[in-house]
């Protein structure tokens, strides 16, 4: 198997796209798998770097990649040592993130021998279930999308009323992170790009115009999204195959760091259903 990690791509918002690619080197053409990680996420996470290999080893050319304001830099991609880049990461940054990925595999000669354009798919964890579903609508080098314990609506995230009062008053507003102990900035910015692009960003529509296969994977206890909006998903296109895994939580059993050799039962199911789905 070949891995190449880090390679640099840049991005359109002054911040370079930290990418990692899996796949068998056998000069066969492969689908191409983009994966997007979520929220305070990031390509090295957890078992990212596992399931990169199950889906090379299926013979998919598998990508992953750090969006450019997820708070990591290129010295160090896991954690998030850029606080301020963090800060000023918002949906429309993430899209444009994923559309530079897209290109650049369209034009990266150095794996020509090993890609078929003609198949390009996404997977979305988290919040990014969200983003690769609006790319998906938006982008028709897109083939098959993937949904894992993906959120329904960006909208209903933000602070309400005396809270968002507060963040406006204020220019910012932190989460504390449990692992890292930090205290992560949101920039009030992140609101205001949602409102101006409220009609592109509402995941809805997104779900509506689709046309290609679209599978929804959700843990039934998923304790960050929960399960209501596969539901909710899968209601707004009828075609849209939707999976739901028993007793299984948000990362479906796998937690950072992670140290096991093999997948979590849960993501074992989550790779397997995806890879039927996609073959």
């Amino acid at each position: 198997m070949k891995i190449v990690q880090n390679i640099i791509i840049d991005g359109n918002h002054q911040k370079p796209i930290l990418t990692d690619v899996y796949f068998k080197e056998n000069n066969q053409s492969k689908a191409i798998l983009i994966f997007c990680h979520g929220y305070k996420g990031y390509k090295d996470w957890g078992a990212w770097n596992l399931i990169a290999k199950e889906f090379a080893n299926s013979n998919f050319f598998f990508i992953k990649f750090n969006f450019s304001h997820n708070g990591g830099t290129v010295e160090n991609p896991i954690d998030f040592p850029d606080l301020k880049a963090f800060g000023n990461n918002n949906y429309t940054k993430e899209l444009d993130d994923l559309e530079q990925v897209i290109n650049w595999i369209n034009s990266y000669k150095l794996y020509e021998k090993e890609i078929d354009k003609s198949k390009i798919y996404l997977i979305g964890h988290s919040r990014a279930g969200g983003i690769v579903t609006i790319k998906a609508s938006e982008n028709d080098k897109i083939t098959k999308v993937v949904s894992w314990a993906g959120v329904s609506n960006f909208g209903n995230r933000f602070p309400k009323k005396e809270a968002l009062k507060q963040w406006e008053n204020d220019g910012v507003f932190y989460v504390l992170n449990g692992r890292t102990n930090q205290q992560m900035p949101h920039y009030f910015q992140y609101y205001l790009n949602f409102k101006q692009h409220e009609k592109r960003l509402t995941i809805k529509t997104a779900v509506n115009k689709l046309k290609i296969p679209y599978l929804i994977i959700h843990g039934t206890q998923d304790e960050s999204v929960s399960v209501q909006e596969a539901y909710q998903l899968n209601l707004w296109n009828p075609k849209s195959k939707l999976v739901l895994i028993d007793n299984a939580s948000h990362t479906f059993g796998i937690s950072h760091p992670y140290t096991e050799e093999n997948l979590s039962e849960a993501m074992k199911t989550v790779v397997e259903a995806t890879i039927i789905f996609l073959k």
